[in-house]
């Protein structure tokens, strides 16, 4: 009986891969990182993802979830033999709930370098957009929509103390 062709060959070590990085790459694949800390606390790794899912009440496949009006006899049918779904941790989806409900504080802000342009351009030019793409402080060379869109940014996300430059430039009546 003939032997296999290279079963007698020494084997040749690769040195052009990088086995770290590829076990690396290989264990995050395997083993992903969960962002939600409340869906990552009650995860088992022993378990599949579908069924880590289907018991803490979430869906894996979404089209299952909310199945097409469109019935058919195999669906049907197949829905009578489909088990009840049974949820063993239910407080994954009201934690989730919970802090879903919760309102957020809008965080964006805006750089201080870019509010003291605005507040420049308003203080020379008032509202004349197309005189403030003429300004020399104008480094960027923002065109009159552009400065217009920053303004109205800083109107959005500092809205005290837009009013309160605001007022300050108004002019105040000379008492005598």
């Amino acid at each position: 009986m003939p032997k296999a062709k290279k079963s007698g060959k020494r084997k040749k070590f690769n040195y052009n891969l990088d086995r770290k990085k590829m076990k690396k790459q290989h264990m995050k694949k395997c083993k992903p990182r969960i962002e939600n800390s409340q869906i990552r606390n009650a995860w088992d790794d022993h378990k599949s993802t579908s069924r880590n899912l289907q018991d803490m009440g979430l869906a894996f496949d979404p089209n299952r979830s909310l199945p097409i009006q469109k019935k058919s006899l195999i669906r049907e049918n197949r829905e009578k033999n489909a088990p009840g779904e049974i949820v063993t941790k239910p407080y994954v989806v009201d934690q989730l709930e919970e802090e879903a409900s919760r309102l957020q504080k809008d965080s964006k802000t805006l750089s201080s370098d870019l509010i003291e342009y605005v507040q420049y351009m308003i203080r020379e030019h008032k509202d004349n957009f197309k005189e403030m793409a003429k300004d020399e402080k104008n480094y960027y060379q923002d065109t009159p929509k552009q400065i217009k869109r920053k303004l109205n940014e800083y109107q959005r996300c500092h809205s005290e103390h837009y009013k309160a430059f605001m007022s300050s430039l108004a002019p105040q009546p000379m008492d005598q």
